[in-house]
């Protein structure tokens, strides 16, 4: 339970709740981060995280020769477009362009983001991009090269908890006057796995119907339009239970009820669940690590080149180089799912045990 809040977005849940009842909690995440994000410049020093693009410009650079390579292979078409989900500042896209510039590649560049504070932004520093509210009004009629780094993370999860008597939802409620998760009311017995059912009371199975609906979205407009996309989050590879719903403020981990619309909440990414999405709708599906990743894409050679260029920033690109790629910081926890149209080439730096290409 957490501590008394007193934010505008706390107080109107409190009389939501009041009056109707506890909410599902993946009502309590879309309406906190809708308010979170159309509000504010979240990233930076100042803001309350730091995503990769921010830490160096070498994770663009790689994100860039990475769809750069798949365009080439694929016959180098002329009317690719660029896509970016949740740009931040725009730091990905501008590395990943410049990459993609010197090997030829020069994009027309669309943004997906909701948020007017990070539009002005983004506007600022990529200069002739389109605005786009969600994938629905993106061209239907040309190839799509995407990347979406921490996008999927802060879609909306819904929570299953089993109860004595039985699975519920997990919602939000209010106890002793603070927000608090409670059980909803309604046997969802059916709606759990075989073999989670039997799980221990107290067990949370956590899924995002936002992010299914979203790669599934994606991965059908790729298989007809043609093209490629690079989602990185934070997440797992195989199915598992457990909640991993969290808040972010300052750039410290609070309560998840410490300040409803004015702190990031976000859950870990189930890739292993996306993947299948995405192969049923007939793209190329492959998995790996965010070091391994950027390991195999030649980051270690970038960051030579960067000390050669510049030898009294060799600690700085050392240290964000060793935070991008190794297990114990980024390297691990953040994971890469590729997705290609079934007449595409495969994207580079995925293991080939963990490409899996839906048949003809």
């Amino acid at each position: 339970m957490s501590e008394a809040v007193s934010t505008p977005l706390a107080d109107s849940f409190r009389r939501l709740i009041a009056q109707h009842g506890p909410m599902p909690v993946t009502r309590y995440m879309g309406e906190s981060n809708a308010r979170y994000y159309t509000t504010r410049d979240p990233l930076g020093a100042a803001g309350d995280f730091t995503t990769a693009p921010e830490i160096s410009q070498m994770f663009g650079e790689m994100a860039g020769l990475w769809l750069a390579d798949i365009w080439t292979r694929a016959g180098r078409p002329e009317d690719a477009l660029y896509v970016e989900l949740g740009p931040g500042r725009g730091t990905l896209a501008k590395d990943a362009l410049r990459a993609m510039a010197s090997q030829g590649l020069r994009l027309q560049v669309h943004l997906v983001e909701g948020s007017e504070a990070l539009r002005a932004v983004q506007g600022a520093a990529l200069a002739g991009a389109q605005f786009h509210d969600s994938l629905d009004s993106l061209p239907t009629d040309r190839p799509i090269l995407l990347l979406a780094n921490e996008f999927l993370d802060a879609l909306p999860v819904r929570q299953l908890v089993r109860t004595e008597t039985g699975w519920r939802e997990r919602m939000v409620g209010i106890e002793d006057g603070d927000l608090a998760f409670v059980s909803g009311p309604s046997p969802l017995d059916a709606a759990v796995p075989d073999a989670q059912r039997s799980a221990p009371v107290g067990t949370v199975i956590e899924t995002s119907p936002a992010a299914a609906a979203l790669v599934e979205a994606l991965a059908r407009r790729i298989d007809v339009q043609g093209g490629a996309a690079l989602l990185i989050d934070y997440g797992h590879l195989a199915p598992r239970t457990g909640a991993t719903l969290q808040a972010v403020r300052a750039h410290e981990k609070v309560d998840v009820f410490a300040a409803p619309g004015e702190m990031d909440l976000t859950a870990h990414v189930d890739f292993a669940t996306l993947d299948t999405i995405a192969r049923r709708e007939g793209v190329a599906s492959s998995l790996t690590t965010q070091g391994a990743w950027l390991t195999a894409m030649g980051i270690g050679l970038r960051a030579q080149a960067l000390v050669a260029a510049a030898p009294g920033r060799a600690r700085e690109v050392q240290q964000a180089h060793d935070r991008l790629v190794q297990e114990d910081a980024m390297g691990d926890l953040f994971k890469c799912m590729a997705l290609s149209a079934r007449d595409w080439p495969r994207g580079a730096g995925f293991p080939e045990g963990q490409r899996r290409t839906p048949p003809s």
